[in-house]
Formats: C-alpha cells, sequence, structure tokens
C-alpha cells in the first residue's frame, strides 16, 4: 500500500455513509455497496480493493452499530441494531455517528475521546 492519509478515518467514512445512506434498522446494506461510496468521494487509497476495508466493518459489528446477517465470499450483509445519530468531537473536530445504544466514545482510533 501506499504512503496516502485519507483526510477523515476510514472508520469515520464508513459510519457518516451509514449515517447519510442506511440509517434505518429495518433495512440491509452491504459493504461493497459502502466501498463503492468512499470511491466514489477519493478519500481512499486508490490501491484499495473491498478486502482492505474488512477490517473496519469488522470493528463496527464489535462496536454494536451494526450486525452481520450474511456473508457470501467478500460480500457482508449487515444491518443497524439501533438508528445512528451525528455528533461533533470537539477533541478532534471531526463529525462522528455513533449508534444510539454505543457508548458514546469518539470512534476516530486517534482520538478515543468521551463525548
Amino acid at each position: 500500500m501506499s504512503n496516502f492519509t485519507p483526510k477523515t478515518p476510514i472508520e469515520l467514512q464508513i459510519r457518516k455513509i451509514i449515517f447519510e445512506k442506511f440509517n434505518d434498522v429495518d433495512s440491509k446494506f452491504s459493504n461493497d455497496e459502502i466501498f463503492e461510496i468512499i470511491k466514489e468521494n477519493s478519500d481512499i487509497d486508490p490501491s484499495w480493493i473491498i478486502d482492505d476495508i474488512e477490517s473496519f466493518i469488522n470493528k463496527i459489528c464489535d462496536s454494536g452499530l451494526a450486525r452481520n446477517i450474511a456473508q457470501n465470499f467478500t460480500t457482508i450483509w449487515l444491518k443497524l441494531f439501533d438508528p445512528v445519530e451525528k455528533f461533533q468531537c470537539t477533541t478532534c473536530n471531526h463529525d462522528i455517528c455513533l449508534g444510539t445504544s454505543e457508548e458514546r466514545i469518539c470512534p476516530n482510533y486517534s482520538c478515543k475521546s468521551s463525548i
């Protein structure tokens, strides 16, 4: 991989996409859909493939925001546990999106401040 550094951390990008496009507990969405939107926004290493965001998707599942409801090779289908809310982290100054039942801690890996 190159030395590319996104303006917004990948996990925050994924959470924002979920908030803006898939914020419905009755809908399902996939990592493929998320990856395509990130690529359209051009804030990702251009050499990345879908497998490169799998660890971020797993973190989102581990945090309690979403759950893996099905998987087929590289496609992971997800559903939200709760609706997503948007906050501003006053420490790192990023918009962050958290599920209503998630712990109020900034998901930015370089911040982790209380919200």
